[in-house]
């Protein structure tokens, strides 16, 4: 048993899993911030053009 003990004490298999999920959770997170700017941005400028051709005469 305390064989066993120390085995798992120090076996960290699951350390590297552990830091895997945090990194994979803030490339996520840096996704989603990155998408909500660019969604802002872009709806922004399409509203900009619209107006603009709307005042155009051809």
């Amino acid at each position: 048993m305390t064989n066993f003990l120390k085995n798992f004490r120090n076996d960290e298999a699951g350390a590297v899993t552990v830091d895997w999920v945090v990194l994979t959770a803030a490339v996520v997170g840096l996704a989603v911030a990155a998408y909500s700017s660019i969604e802002t941005g872009a709806s922004s400028l399409t509203s900009a053009t619209s107006t603009f051709m709307a005042t155009q005469n051809p």
